[in-house]
């Protein structure tokens, strides 16, 4: 791993009195891939202006004059937010809403019957029971 030093020491960031926070499971949960570059703009904007709840009351107006978003983006980028559960909407308000937890497991498989009637778990169970009977412990 390469040993990270500053670049610009004059430049350094200070949390500011008014700080919002940006949370890295959007990418480490994958979130990121379910929303396209002017939904992240949108969410970007509404995570800066909104207060420690993540609630914000900017109009469609001001949002698209800051944004340089016409209105179709801004209605388009508003409802994939909306279904990918990232904000609550209800006019005037936005709210960042908590991210979920992404679960990235694969479908729950039924136990299979084995030829002498012991059920094999798919699992860490099934890690328990092999180093058991490698040890000769059934």
């Amino acid at each position: 791993m390469p040993i990270k030093q500053i670049i610009r020491p004059d430049r350094l960031r200070q949390v500011p009195r008014q700080f919002n926070w940006i949370d890295h499971r959007l990418v480490g949960d994958r979130h990121i891939r379910r929303c396209g570059h002017a939904d992240w703009t949108l969410y970007l904007f509404l995570v800066t202006v909104g207060d420690y709840q993540g609630l914000s009351y900017y109009s469609d107006n001001s949002i698209q004059k800051l944004l340089n978003m016409d209105q179709g983006t801004l209605d388009m980028a508003r409802q994939n937010l909306l279904q990918a559960d990232l904000i609550a909407f209800e006019p005037p308000i936005y709210q960042v809403l908590s991210l979920e937890i992404q679960r990235h497991a694969a479908p729950q498989r039924q136990p299979v019957q084995r030829r002498d009637n012991i059920q094999e778990n798919h699992g860490p169970e099934a890690i328990g029971l092999i180093l058991r009977r490698l040890r000769g412990e059934s």
